[in-house]
C-alpha cells in the first residue's frame, strides 16, 4: 500500500494526481481505501483543496474547480470558463492536432475499442479534453460499452481512416520497428485487438 506521507505534497498531492486522471467522480471512501487512510482525513484534505482552488483566504482563484456531487469528487473547468474552453475546442477544428491529441489518437487507433480510463492510464494524464477535441474533429466516437466497467468504448471513425489514407484498420503501420524487442509482443497483441 502507498504511504501518502512519503510523497512530496503528501495526501493532497496524491489526491490531485488521481483526480487528474480519473474519468469519473471518486468518493472519499474509495480514495481512503486506495491510500490506506481515514475517509475523514480524505474529506478534510479535499475540502481544503476545493477552498484553495476557489480562492478562499486570498489564494488565487483557478480556472478549474474541485466539484463534490452525489457520485463523488472530480476536477472540472469552471462554468464561467465555458466560453474559453469552447473557443479553444472549436478553434482546434481548423488547427493542426496537438502532440497530446496525436498521442491519444494513436492509442485509440492501435488499442480500440478502449475506455477513457485506459487512455489516461497509458498517457499518465487525464485525456478528457483531448478526447472531446478529437470527437469534435470527427476522428473518434463512442461505440458500445465495456462489459466490466460499463464505460463508453472509443474507436476511430471512417474520417480518421480517410485522413490517414487507409482502407481499413488492418492497414495501420506496424509499431514493431519502433519498439524495443521486449515490447514487440505487446504491440503484436494490440494489432490483434484492432483486427477483431
Amino acid at each position: 500500500m502507498v504511504n501518502v506521507d512519503e510523497f512530496p505534497g503528501g495526501l493532497a498531492a496524491c489526491l490531485e494526481s488521481v483526480l487528474m486522471v480519473t474519468d469519473h467522480p471518486l468518493t472519499e471512501d474509495a480514495l481512503a481505501t486506495v491510500f490506506g487512510v481515514d475517509a475523514d482525513r480524505v474529506a478534510q484534505v479535499l475540502e481544503t483543496l476545493r477552498d484553495d482552488y476557489d480562492g478562499v483566504d486570498g489564494a488565487r482563484r483557478r480556472g478549474f474547480e474541485l466539484r463534490h456531487t452525489v457520485r463523488g469528487w472530480r476536477l472540472a473547468s469552471r462554468q464561467e470558463m465555458e466560453s474559453v474552453v469552447e473557443a479553444f475546442i472549436n478553434d482546434g477544428r481548423t488547427a493542426r492536432l496537438s502532440q497530446a491529441a496525436m498521442e491519444t489518437l494513436a492509442i485509440i487507433a492501435y488499442q480500440q475499442p478502449i475506455t477513457r480510463a485506459r487512455i489516461s492510464t497509458i498517457r499518465g494524464v487525464s485525456s478528457d479534453g483531448v478526447i472531446r477535441s478529437l470527437t469534435l474533429h470527427g476522428l473518434v466516437e463512442e461505440r458500445g460499452n465495456d462489459p466490466d466497467s460499463h464505460a463508453a468504448l472509443l474507436v476511430t471513425t471512417d474520417l480518421f481512416l480517410e485522413n490517414m489514407g487507409l482502407d481499413g484498420l488492418d492497414r495501420l503501420p506496424s509499431l514493431a520497428p519502433f519498439l524495443p524487442e521486449s515490447a514487440s509482443a505487446v504491440e503484436s497483441a494490440g494489432q490483434e485487438s484492432v483486427k477483431q
